[in-house]
């Protein structure tokens, strides 16, 4: 699987490389993410404005994932979906517990936020 990692200050920009993100490359994913839990930066964004198919199973997957950067205390936003994925996500009503951005910068901010509400509470 193809992915670009750009590693900022606070967080891991994964942008994905491909047009289908299949079962198996959901899982090289979640491995991937998860290795960051181990790093001093442990934030991680996902950019997929580049992959047009996803299965419900790997959205659940995912998920399941960002479920657990936030048990651990971490931030996981996803970014930039297209606009047949962002349907899906709506048509299974996982838009209320999946943290969703339009933009890279967006996905930032909320990400910045959420650290700040880390250090308050």
């Amino acid at each position: 699987m193809k992915v670009k990692i750009d590693t900022k200050e606070k967080m891991h920009v994964i942008t994905i490389e491909e047009e289908e993100l299949t079962a198996n490359m959901t899982e090289q994913l979640i491995q991937q993410a998860n290795s960051f839990l181990d790093t001093p930066i442990q934030n991680v964004i996902l950019i997929f404005s580049k992959v047009k198919k996803i299965s419900l199973e790997s959205l659940n997957s995912l998920l399941s994932m960002q479920q657990s950067f936030y048990n651990a205390e971490h931030s996981m936003v996803f970014c930039e979906f297209q606009k047949n994925i962002e349907n899906m996500v709506h048509e299974h009503h996982l838009e209320d517990i999946m943290n969703v951005t339009p933009s890279e910068s967006e996905a930032w901010d909320m990400v910045q936020m959420e650290e700040i509400e880390r250090e308050l509470f």
